[in-house]
């Protein structure tokens, strides 16, 4: 079997309007390489025609591999399998939306080649995202920072290059509610980036709706950070600290003074405003223990119903579960 030199991971999820012109942006940014590569794209339970397209594409060109999840388990998790599945030497991690532009894999590769094991792509610009998606994930990443000892570069998605030796590694973490680029940051290895403007999507509406974007931001907080639950640490003492000085206020008025205490409207409000702090932060503390839930089940990360390449002539393979 050919040696390849570079495994490319496509997670798809109904990019029936784009596939097309994805495959063959990748096609013409790999054949200038002139060496071996694979087109790994997973799809992530899409339910419009993204599958026929990509097992049509298959059957005529070789470099392909469509793997086929048998539901939806999440962008992150697509990623992993890609992984999982990934022959090459270097690794490259890019969206089917053309957002990022596929031409800049050119520039990682020469990263790589002069000794990086990991590239990622930075964003100096986002065309045709919103000013509150924007604002928001510039907090978010600078948030994330403040709050770990990872150096996660602020500004970057799951865009990048990674060497096979870092690919291996992150084959080894298998916890459930992952942030990728956070474990790319966690191993370690050397690493530096390339500058780019993002595009507007080529075609198509946006996989990461808000909701889908905090949980994101919950899973690379929790994963990477016990602050928060120091913080709720630090609010308990500081809340029971204040109501024990009020408590000591109330007797001194009571016992060395003629003042009737009154307020019972105000005292509601403390009431009502110290037990929203104590049930967000009952929240946090759930946060994790839900992980830990997660963990503890034991249950794959994935399921893999069918694989689909040339070598296969688009036949089933048996299914696959992966942990």
């Amino acid at each position: 079997m050919e040696h390849i030199k570079y495994s490319i991971i496509i997670p798809v999820y109904n990019e029936e309007e784009v596939i097309e012109t994805t495959y063959e942006r990748l096609s013409n940014v790999m054949h200038s390489t002139k060496e071996k590569y694979e087109l790994l794209f997973v799809n992530d339970g899409s339910q419009d025609k993204t599958v026929e397209i990509l097992k049509e594409i298959s059957l005529r060109d070789s470099s392909i591999k469509l793997i086929d999840f048998s539901r939806n388990f999440g962008h992150q998790i697509a990623i992993t399998a890609g992984m999982d599945y990934a022959k090459g030497e270097a690794v490259v991690v890019i969206d089917a939306d053309l957002q990022d532009p596929p031409e800049l894999i050119l520039d990682m590769i020469d990263k790589w080649k002069q000794g990086y094991e990991v590239v990622y792509a930075k964003r100096t610009k986002r065309k045709g995202e919103t000013f509150f998606k924007k604002q928001t994930a510039a907090m978010f990443y600078r948030t994330l920072r403040s709050m770990t000892d990872i150096d996660i570069p602020i500004d970057t998605g799951d865009f990048r290059l990674i060497d096979r030796k870092v690919c291996e590694q992150m084959k080894g973490l298998q916890e459930k509610n992952r942030f990728v680029r956070g474990l790319v940051s966690w191993v370690g290895f050397h690493q530096t980036a390339v500058e780019y403007e993002r595009d507007e999507r080529a075609a198509g509406e946006t996989k990461y709706p808000l909701k889908k974007m905090l949980k994101l931001s919950l899973d690379g907080i929790t994963s990477f950070s016990y602050k928060p639950l120091k913080l709720a640490t630090y609010a308990g003492s500081l809340f029971s600290g204040a109501g024990f000085v009020y408590m000591l206020y109330v007797l001194y008025l009571k016992f060395f003074t003629e003042n009737t205490v009154t307020g019972w409207a105000s005292l509601v409000i403390i009431q009502l405003f110290f037990s929203g702090v104590v049930l967000v932060l009952l929240g946090v503390i759930g946060e994790y223990i839900g992980r830990i839930y997660d963990e503890s089940k034991g249950r794959p990360l994935y399921i893999v119903r069918d694989i689909y390449s040339t070598e296969m002539s688009g036949k089933k393979e048996k299914q696959m579960i992966h942990e």
